[in-house]
């Protein structure tokens, strides 16, 4: 062997290992068995087993999983809550994402479910937060379809606390915008493949799915600060949550915003925003 082939050899033992590719799959695994423990045992203990220690519902308001869910009587044996996977994304570090799909209750068609999920000190993964917008069902592909994945970040954020301190700064000049112009507000952050749910319509990625969503908005929302959320060790991906408030023909109505946030090249961009709204009082 030459000297220059045995230094390349040893050159290329002493060269750290590239990482693996990072894709969502595990989340949509941990999606997938947090539906068949659904059929199994019920959607109260289902929630549960699959629910991180902090995990929240919105009922109508934020509330902890595991504070409230145990006093829910047992609904084991009732109407199937069947729901799958279509789309779904993670953080570079493989530590956060979501997963999101239709969903079926006892047979008949049902809504869009949406969920972030955590990976926990064991290695394992559990969701963080679960709900979801009434968008319709009709046309989604069936259960067991191969879903889609949002391009993993390709930028390397701050640490997870400096990179959430940011985000937030971002959250709040979108809310602050779309007190004078919804629409405006929200494509000046908006990522050209992200989502945008919160009506009855049918949901999608990309600029006309995303202009027919916000369509259906008020020319005006009042958005309350970032009550929660985390991003990931990579400082690239995040979520956040926080109160809403907006006019419908003329009435005052109210809810949530639930959003992810993913580091691009331009700066923080929404890939994901949903608005559940609160049923209005009799």
């Amino acid at each position: 062997m030459s000297k220059a082939a045995l230094f390349a050899l040893l050159a290329f033992a002493a060269a750290p290992a590239l990482a693996a590719p990072v894709d969502p799959a595990p989340v949509v695994a941990a999606e997938r068995a947090f539906a068949v423990d659904g059929l199994a045992l019920g959607i109260r203990d289902s929630f549960l087993k699959h629910a991180a220690p902090d995990a929240i519902v919105f009922n109508p308001d934020p509330q902890k999983v595991h504070e409230t869910f145990p006093g829910q009587a047992p609904d084991r044996g009732g109407p199937p809550l069947v729901w799958w996977p279509l789309w779904a994304g993670i953080a570079r570090s493989g530590d956060l994402g979501f997963t999101t799909g239709p969903s079926t209750y006892g047979g008949k068609p049902g809504a869009y479910y949406f969920t972030v999920w955590k990976q926990q000190a064991d290695g394992g993964w559990k969701w963080v937060y679960d709900g979801g917008a009434p968008s319709s069902t009709a046309g989604a592909p069936p259960q067991g379809s191969r879903p889609g994945y949002l391009p993993v970040s390709t930028i390397e954020g701050k640490a997870a606390g400096a990179a959430f301190a940011d985000v937030r700064k971002a959250e709040a000049a979108l809310n602050a915008a779309a007190k004078a112009d919804t629409i405006a507000a929200y494509r000046a952050v908006l990522a050209p493949d992200g989502r945008v749910v919160g009506s009855r319509g049918a949901p999608g990625n990309g600029p006309e799915a995303q202009a027919a969503e916000l369509a259906t908005r008020p020319a005006t929302m009042s958005f309350g600060p970032t009550l929660g959320g985390e991003a990931s060790r990579a400082g690239d991906l995040a979520w956040t949550y926080g109160a809403a408030a907006w006019l419908r023909d003329g009435k005052d109505r109210q809810g949530h915003y639930v959003r992810i946030w993913q580091l691009r090249a331009t700066g923080w961009s929404l890939v994901f925003d949903q608005i559940l709204a609160t049923a209005p009082k009799a």
